[in-house]
């Protein structure tokens, strides 16, 4: 072993003596080098070498690499780069390959030799890395566009790109992402192609790399490539994509007009494909107009374009009464319905046909639920409450066993100040799944605490501790409401008649703590009793409790610091695993001042 370690750290003497004699470095950074090599050498002739020794070696060559590149900059030295750093580029390689052989499935590797080359400009290593990279690992697309991508913008050959994408598409003939990209570097390189041919004034035969006809140049390879990719993935989603990646080059007017009209052909029972025709309305040129420079024109001309929308929209709904051409009808109406506008005609007319919109849909059986919050609001907003909460009504009637809908009706009556909002929270009740309710208990508890007096909220909080689903959430708010209301004698009442009745949260202890905390003169031996009781239940599993109680000692006037090291020891029994490890760095830190 140290044999072989010798012979490499010799073979870097003649690049050491060629940097002290140009002024690179200095004879003690020369031995350090040697003796940091040494060291990393010997760490990967390890019977056990680890995949970090690997690393950490090659980022010390490539700080080093990087010190040489700014040393040569401050000096203005530009020569015996060869000697110099095309060595250390090629042992930087060689340990990325070594590597590499050694952990072939780890991408993350791989991906980092591509960077460094990338940066350095290692274009012929580059191609050989992508060409082992897509050997181990063909069955992820990335990488395939990945090195598609270099081969067309750095290495200028279309070509090599195609070739790439082609082998990707046998291994992938069903992944969308290949397509897309394969279809984007046919157009760049057509647009490529027909930029030199303008700019040169030449015929391309004279340009470029081969012979392209006039057919290629007008496209006719990228509807190729077009038409395969629709042939195998479906959807009008895909199907769009490629339309908008067409639409970011000038030259393709008609095949856009194609894609167009395969959309319209080939998914006319798809929702998507009626909102993208219904959103193209919008950008419809303006009709013709003396005053094109008003702005009431231009809000005249907005509203006919939305107009044309909505005629689509409604078109479409004729013959796909589907909830999802719903939700984008009613997407696009809350959409134009927030955009800024002076023009209070236009505002309204968005207002109307939002709330229109809605009603159809809810009529129709076929509003998402999640709009049903929209509608509401816009409804407050405008101070329709009694509207809002017929249509909560509906909306609970239709999803009966929806918390969410059931809580959103609640307190749109509770802010209305109806009288029924215990009628209608007694029907949630025998509708809602008992494990779901807790939502509801906790709105309700909050308005008795409101509207009702004193002894009816106690009645509920006490009903309420007692039941399993919301028992834990309960006692705390019930402590809580207690001190509020009532004061401190009765909270730490409301606490001992609870403080055996199990289960318990965290919450109950802690908040009963800052209660103490919050008195004139808190006692420490009431504050004692309440920890203890806390890391009865709870203190095997929460270090920060036991340095909270620590803390108080420490800080209390009646604290007594000298019960610290008893409470460490019993925590550093009770804790487990990652937890006595928390609680000791964070007690270090408590006794040097730092927490």
């Amino acid at each position: 072993m140290a044999e072989f370690v010798q012979r490499r750290v010799e073979n870097q003497i003649p690049e050491l003596q060629q940097l002290e004699r140009v002024g690179l470095l200095t004879g003690k950074e020369a031995r350090a080098v040697i003796k940091k090599v040494t060291a990393l050498e010997y760490k990967l002739k390890r019977r056990t070498a680890e995949k970090e020794d690997y690393l950490q070696y090659i980022q010390y060559e490539i700080n080093y690499l990087e010190l040489l590149k700014k040393r040569r900059q401050r000096i203005g030295y530009a020569f015996k780069k060869e000697e110099i750093e095309y060595v250390i580029l090629q042992r930087i390689h060689e340990l990325f390959r070594r590597a590499i052989n050694r952990w072939k499935e780890d991408l993350q590797l791989w991906l980092s030799h591509v960077a460094f080359c990338k940066k350095w400009n290692c274009k012929r290593q580059l191609s050989r890395i992508f060409s082992s990279l897509l050997a181990v690992h063909p069955d992820k697309p990335a990488l395939w566009i990945m090195a598609a991508k270099w081969e067309f913008e750095d290495q200028l050959s279309s070509e090599s790109a195609r070739q790439l994408f082609l082998r990707a598409l046998r291994f992938h003939p069903d992944s969308a992402k290949l397509y897309q990209e394969y279809f984007r570097m046919e157009l760049m390189n057509v647009e490529k192609q027909r930029k030199e041919r303008e700019d040169l004034g030449q015929t391309l035969t004279d340009i470029g790399e081969a012979s392209y006809s006039d057919e290629i140049l007008d496209g006719g390879l990228v509807r190729v490539v077009y038409k395969s990719a629709v042939q195998k993935i479906k959807g009008a989603e895909f199907h769009l994509s490629l339309l908008s990646i067409a639409k970011k080059f000038n030259f393709t007017e008609d095949l856009q007009k194609d894609i167009l009209s395969d959309l319209q052909a080939l998914h006319a029972e798809d929702s998507l494909t009626w909102d993208f025709l219904a959103r193209q309305e919008l950008s419809a040129k303006p009709l013709p107009s003396a005053e094109c420079t008003s702005k009431q024109t231009k809000a005249q001309d907005l509203a006919r374009l939305e107009e044309q929308s909505s005629r689509v929209y409604e078109t479409a709904l004729g013959s796909l009464q589907t909830e999802s051409m719903w939700e984008l009808y009613v997407s696009f109406c809350q959409e134009r319905y927030r955009r800024q506008t002076n023009s209070k005609e236009l505002k309204q007319q968005r207002q109307d046909r939002l709330l229109s919109t809605l009603q159809k849909a809810h009529d129709a059986g076929l509003l998402p639920q999640a709009r049903y919050h929209d509608w509401v609001s816009l409804l407050m907003a405008l101070e329709q409450g009694h509207v809002a909460a017929e249509v909560l009504a509906a909306a609970t009637d239709r999803f009966p066993g929806s918390v969410d809908m059931w809580k959103k009706r609640l307190e749109t009556l509770m802010t209305l100040k109806s009288e029924n909002v215990e009628q209608v929270f007694e029907k949630a009740l025998t509708l809602v799944k008992m494990q779901d309710s807790l939502p509801l208990w906790t709105l309700m508890v909050e308005w008795s605490e409101k509207e009702r007096d004193e002894e009816a909220t106690k009645s509920l909080y006490q009903k309420l501790i007692l039941n399993p689903v919301t028992t834990r959430s309960m006692k705390v708010k019930y402590l809580d409401w207690a001190y509020r209301t009532q004061g401190y004698k009765s909270a730490r009442k409301v606490f001992s008649s609870l403080q055996e009745n199990r289960p318990f949260s965290e919450d109950f202890f802690t908040r009963m703590i800052d209660i103490e905390k919050d008195q004139e003169q808190s006692k420490m031996v009431n504050l004692r009793e309440y920890y203890e009781r806390a890391l009865r239940e709870f203190g095997a599993t929460q270090p920060d409790l036991w340095l909270s109680y620590i803390r108080e000692e420490l800080s209390h006037e009646e604290g007594k610091p000298e019960n610290c090291g008893a409470i460490h020891w019993r925590a550093i029994k009770v804790l487990q695993g990652a937890d006595v490890e928390a609680f000791v760095t964070k007690y270090s830190l408590l006794q040097s001042g730092h927490l």
